[in-house]
């Protein structure tokens, strides 16, 4: 669909919620729950029969240790006691650290107790899978439980015990520091190092151990549950993810180089298996942040050996990997830690000329996504939007939503090009012409669905475009609404000017605002609303007024009593008068629904209905602590 003379097919124009492409975990994810039977005996790590007579598990053992642990969990969170307790329990994983971490429940309260662990007694644990670490770390429970060792180096490293638990000796001779104990791992990872990142198992080791040496986590492991992760979570991109620093000793970064280094002697393997460049992947954002130079120089090293393969026939041979599954993967993420100038280079050399087509690719729309995202430059910007551009009503029919998003998106950060991308997306979604069209544009970009499509009209190629019926918009619901559209309204309204979608907003009748609000993607346009720097005061106020009569319907909804904490928290004195009163007359309602009863507490409801002049004092003083706040962060 392109945008020609109006056609028969334009008119009928609803776009497709853009295609899904299978993500798997990345960063320090857990691998998925499998079941799969138990991995071949590792090569070199010891024999079968001699592995398998420590991997028994009694009943008993297994009741004890879960006793153990709830015990640990409801005693008093400090203490000597406590920690006597921790000891004891630990001694006894100790005993049978193998068994409980091959154990699918044995694994997930191991994973458990080493977040209690001290460090002296999860030194131990760690020195006595360590003559199976091979095993262990290929084993489809074993693998969490070194991950979650791993994850304790945070907490652990910065322990001022560390001194004094080096000078005791254990059992079989000194016991080995958490340092040496990560070192070792690193070691036998990087003797053997392409087994362990193809491994299914063994690659998330890997990976944890890069972020640990890095002294940066990509995702926050502690607050997962253990065992099967939601597929909610799994889906989560690595660039999502907000990584969390901590401090690392020197020789950790020399290991990461050294480690990192090795990605280098079979990078045509990182490049094309799916497994091993998951860890690629990882190792690039580490670097990024914490060894820049060498993080371009891997960069450097995959497009130098993507770009000598075969030329493709329509242009470089970059081309033909950026609509591979595995490659392009990669590619994403070189593309997110390049610098500016290496990324000007790269567009001009491999990307430039090609940006519709890669746009209609089913998968090398994504790395173009990625490129998107990484544009900080408005010389980069302007040259991609004048070739990407006309294409936008294209690519919206084509189900590749994600590249809209991110080029506005580019628009919105860098600054550049915003009032030219807003005209081209009211023509995408014929509501351009005439301009009583505009006011309808919200609920289309919403969801994806151009003007004629929405509101059921037949329009002929020859025919004019008709006018906005204000009539015909209030009396259909709003429609649903998709997250690309979602987050195509969010960029919109933080643009310098985002009158024209707050125009929209504001034509919006109450029902139809507030099924947006209770929408799990539409929410996040109201947020938008509420934080954005471009909105005012007086239009956001204008615009919530719509809500009125709507608020128990918000507080009683589970997207919809967010943001109505959101505009309560926003709210003056006397907006606030307002909502509690409108709550208040349906007091009883809000008390036994799951979500309005948090409102009512939220909004100290009971203290409104009955004490009216104390809580007129407690919301004048929070009003006044949030004055008092802004001035200084204003200052």
């Amino acid at each position: 669909m392109g945008l020609g003379p109006r056609s028969p097919q334009k008119t009928g124009r609803r776009f497709p919620g853009g295609g899904k492409r299978r993500r798997e975990a990345k960063g320090s994810s857990r691998p998925p729950p499998s079941r799969e039977p138990e991995p071949r005996p590792p090569r070199g790590g010891g024999s079968g029969p001699a592995i398998n007579a420590h991997l028994h598990l009694s009943p008993e053992a297994l009741g004890y240790f879960r006793r153990a642990l709830s015990a640990l969990k409801e005693a008093p969170e400090t203490g000597e006691e406590r920690e006597l307790m921790v000891q004891n329990v630990l001694k006894e994983v100790e005993a049978q650290a193998l068994a409980l971490a091959t154990n699918r429940s044995g694994s997930e309260m191991l994973q458990e107790l080493l977040e209690f662990s001290p460090l002296k007694p999860l030194c131990r644990v760690w020195a006595a899978l360590r003559p199976t670490l091979r095993f262990v770390a290929c084993h489809r429970c074993g693998v969490h439980v070194l991950q979650s060792a791993l994850l304790q180096l945070p907490r652990l490293l910065g322990s001022p015990a560390v001194e004094e638990e080096e000078e005791e000796d254990g059992k079989d001779g000194p016991l080995e520091t958490l340092e040496e104990l990560v070192l070792g791992l690193a070691a036998e990872v990087c003797d053997d190092f392409l087994f362990y990142c193809g491994d299914t198992y063994g690659s998330f080791v890997v990976r944890t151990l890069l972020q640990v040496l890095g002294g940066t986590l990509l995702e926050s492991e502690r607050a997962r549950p253990r065992g099967s992760q939601s597929s909610e979570t799994r889906r989560a991109p690595a660039w999502e993810c907000k990584p969390t620093d901590f401090e690392v000793p020197e020789i950790f970064l020399n290991c990461l180089q050294d480690l990192s280094s090795c990605f280098l002697k079979d990078i045509a393997v990182f490049i094309t298996d799916k497994v091993s460049s998951f860890c690629f992947q990882v190792a690039l954002q580490i670097l990024h942040r914490k060894l820049p130079q060498l993080c371009a120089h891997l960069c450097s090293a995959v497009i130098g050996y993507l770009s000598a393969r075969n030329s493709s026939a329509d242009g470089s041979p970059l081309l033909l990997f950026l609509r591979d599954q595995t490659s392009s993967r990669l590619l994403e993420q070189v593309l997110l830690v390049l610098e500016p100038p290496r990324l000007q280079n790269l567009f001009e050399d491999h990307f430039q000329g090609q940006l519709q087509t890669l746009a209609a690719h089913p998968i090398a729309n994504f790395p173009l996504q990625r490129l998107l995202d990484a544009i900080t430059t408005p010389d980069l910007l302007s040259s991609v939007f004048e070739e990407l551009s006309p294409a936008l009503e294209a690519v919206l029919a084509q189900g590749h939503p994600g590249v809209v998003v991110a080029l506005v998106g580019a628009c919105r950060r860098v600054g550049a090009h915003q009032a030219q991308v807003l005209q081209l997306l009211l023509k995408a979604f014929h509501c351009a012409e005439p301009s009583s069209r505009h006011v309808a544009c919200v609920p289309l970009f919403a969801t994806l669905v151009a003007y004629e499509v929405y509101y059921g009209l037949a329009e002929e190629e020859e025919t004019a475009p008709s006018e906005h019926q204000v009539e015909m918009a209030t009396a259909r619901p709003l429609g649903e609404v998709t997250v690309p559209g979602s987050l195509l309204l969010q960029h919109l309204l933080h643009f310098s000017t985002p009158g024209l979608v707050l125009r929209s907003l504001g034509a919006l009748t109450g029902p139809q605002l507030l099924a947006l609000a209770q929408n799990p993607a539409g929410s996040h346009v109201l947020d938008a609303v509420l934080t954005s720097p471009s909105v005012t005061r007086k239009q956001r106020r204008r615009l919530l007024q719509t809500l009125k009569g709507q608020y128990v319907a918000l507080a009683c909804s589970r997207h919809g009593s967010r943001v109505l904490d959101a505009i309560w928290s926003g709210a003056a004195l006397g907006a606030r008068k307002e909502i509690a009163a409108e709550l208040g007359e349906r007091n009883q309602e809000l008390i036994r629904d799951p979500f309005g009863h948090h409102v009512a507490r939220n909004v100290a409801l009971t203290t409104f209905l009955k004490r009216r002049e104390a809580w007129e004092q407690q919301q004048g003083a929070v009003a006044k602590r949030r004055r008092v706040l802004n001035s200084i962060l204003e200052d």
